[in-house]
């Protein structure tokens, strides 16, 4: 039997438009898999898998707009692919800068709001001020907040945050009784937006991989066979429709 929370790439079939008054997730993430092994199935090197993913990239955030989505996070560098070989991450940050470049001016005449989450040190600093640049010149767009995960972890971002409290219990400014999991939140990178209500992960692969862990503790998780490059609005809308058919109940009575 299929795991529920798999769903095959729908390629074959043309699915139809979301129904009008379909439940739409506030905030979907996506850890966009399976660049290098789109391209190795073309007997051609990981970077033009990941060209091709950049397109999937403006793909999806296309369709987030039209659908109607408020919030897109892609997972796009994680803090441990920093030990993937010199020469795929040069290819990996010179795409950012190539697709900032490029659709910065684009996404902001749309209306959508550029911010990043992950560790801005280690970054090059020309890289540093084209996000710099991406999330002032579209600080008040409102029609979809679009947050790219660069040099991200889920655990560094809890330890961040358990730091930051830290810090202020030990200059006195807070007592330890009084830390409870909004105040802990309010410490995280994410906490100017919603946790994810939907997850999606494509490639086949089944796991969070140190992404948006705290967040995700009640997202609904659908796992796509489709690699990133190939990913497309319908198995975005099929995603969708998996997560408006769930019965979210965040701990709550089991159904009968």
């Amino acid at each position: 039997m299929k795991n529920a929370a798999t769903h095959k790439s729908g390629h074959e079939d043309v699915a139809p438009r979301l129904p009008a008054g379909s439940h739409l997730p506030v905030h979907i993430a996506i850890i966009m898999d399976g660049n290098g092994r789109w391209a190795e199935r073309r007997f051609m090197p990981r970077s033009f898998g990941h060209k091709q993913g950049a397109e999937a990239v403006r793909r999806t955030v296309e369709a987030a707009v039209e659908i109607g989505v408020p919030y897109l996070t892609l997972f796009a560098f994680s803090s441990e692919n920093w030990k993937r070989p010199a020469d795929e991450v040069n290819d990996l940050m010179w795409l950012l800068r190539s697709y900032l470049r490029k659709e910065m001016a684009a996404l902001h005449a749309q209306g959508v709001r550029i911010q990043f989450i992950g560790a801005r040190r280690s970054l090059a600093p020309d890289l540093v001020a084209l996000i710099d640049e991406a999330e002032a010149l579209t600080a008040q767009n409102q029609r979809l907040v679009f947050t790219i995960a660069v040099s991200y972890g889920g655990q560094d971002d809890i330890v961040d945050a358990a730091r930051a409290l830290a810090r202020r219990v030990a200059e006195g400014e807070l007592n330890p009784d009084e830390i409870d999991p909004d105040l802990f939140a309010a410490e995280l990178s994410t906490a100017a937006m919603p946790d994810p209500d939907l997850v999606i992960r494509t490639s086949g692969e089944q796991r969070l991989s140190n992404f948006m862990l705290w967040q995700s503790a009640y997202a609904e998780l659908v796992f796509i066979d489709t690699l990133w490059p190939d990913f497309t609005r319908q198995d975005l809308e099929q995603a969708i429709a998996v997560f408006a058919g769930r019965d979210r109940r965040f701990g709550g009575t089991d159904a009968v």
